[in-house]
């Protein structure tokens, strides 16, 4: 597997997530699925919370001061309300919770992955730019022997013209 990137192709920045996408909504993808989940989260939610004290309070209300007496005190209407509320809430709550904990380890392990790839391609990098600095090195060093070769060669070149030019020079005045 090449970890070079392709000029041409677009780079996919979610790739390590796809394994994991049949992890993304906590009961499905239909309509009940997504309507029950919504439902799981809202109970929680302060609208929730203010919602049902609100209707604990007028419920109590009206049955203790005799506004109506469909549920009166110990409230068992009220009571069987609560009980059933709980027994559909908290399969929801907790199933939501399981599939929340299964997609965190999911993005986790995705997390993972990523940062070992780049963990990978980073060392990749340094080892060809040690490449390339040796490389580098390397040619400056036949750099500098060539230009010292040009200098021993120029220098030799000078010495051969000076004793050539001697030579033809002491030729002459001899004739």
């Amino acid at each position: 597997m090449s970890h070079e990137p392709n000029d041409n192709a677009p780079v996919d920045h979610l790739r390590f997530l796809h394994p994991h996408a049949h992890l993304g909504p906590t009961f499905g993808t239909d309509k009940f699925a997504l309507r029950a989940e919504a439902f799981a989260r809202f109970f929680g939610t302060p609208t929730f919370l203010g919602a049902q004290t609100i209707v604990v309070v007028v419920w109590v209300c009206l049955n203790l001061f005799g506004v109506t007496h469909f549920d009166v005190y110990p409230f068992i209407l009220l009571n069987l309300a609560f009980s059933l509320q709980s027994a559909y809430a908290a399969p929801l709550i907790l199933l939501a919770q399981t599939r929340q904990a299964a997609r965190d380890k999911a993005q986790s392990e995705a997390d993972a992955k990523h940062r070992e790839e780049l963990a990978v391609i980073n060392s990749q990098r340094q080892v060809q730019a040690a490449q390339n600095t040796a490389q580098l090195l390397q040619l400056l060093e036949q750099n500098t022997l060539l230009t010292q070769m040009t200098k021993e060669l120029t220098e030799r070149i000078e010495s051969l013209t000076s004793e050539m030019h001697q030579h033809f020079v002491r030729k002459d005045e001899l004739k």
